[in-house]
């Protein structure tokens, strides 16, 4: 799994790209707000074994992937996304990718649960779909 910054043509013909992360305190950011946690999400970035989180601004803040992919598609700012959900619209060149030296691959999601525990057929099923998905 990797994230990814992007942003629409038309944001950047009125922009400067970032060429680090910290740019992106002078860049309108589309933010996430953790519904769990409720505060809003730091970019994480990663570069030669150096680890950075920013705190971006912006007018606007969403709390799922697919209003903040409207919202860039539509250049009110650039978003962080999962590369899957931006990979077409970057091919088509609705979207522009930065920072993309910033943004290694990482393992991705994890579940935990208690093992020796009498789990329901159901989730047994679901453990066993996100263990062997390819």
């Amino acid at each position: 799994m990797r994230m990814a910054v992007v942003g629409a043509p038309s944001y950047f013909a009125r922009r400067k790209p970032p060429k680090t992360p910290q740019d992106l305190t002078a860049h309108d950011c589309i933010n996430l707000r953790l519904p769990t946690y409720g505060g809003l999400y730091a970019w994480e970035f990663e570069k030669n074994g150096r680890e950075l989180k920013v705190r971006v601004e912006g007018q606007f803040v969403f709390n799922t992937s697919a209003l903040r992919l409207n919202a860039v598609l539509a250049a009110f700012g650039l978003a962080y996304l999962p590369e899957d959900q931006a990979r077409a619209h970057i091919a088509e060149g609705r979207l522009v990718r930065v920072l993309a030296d910033w943004c290694p691959p990482f393992s991705g999601c994890h579940l935990y649960y208690p093992s020796r525990r009498q789990n329901s057929p159901a989730f047994a099923v679901l453990v066993d779909a996100l263990r062997y998905r390819g």
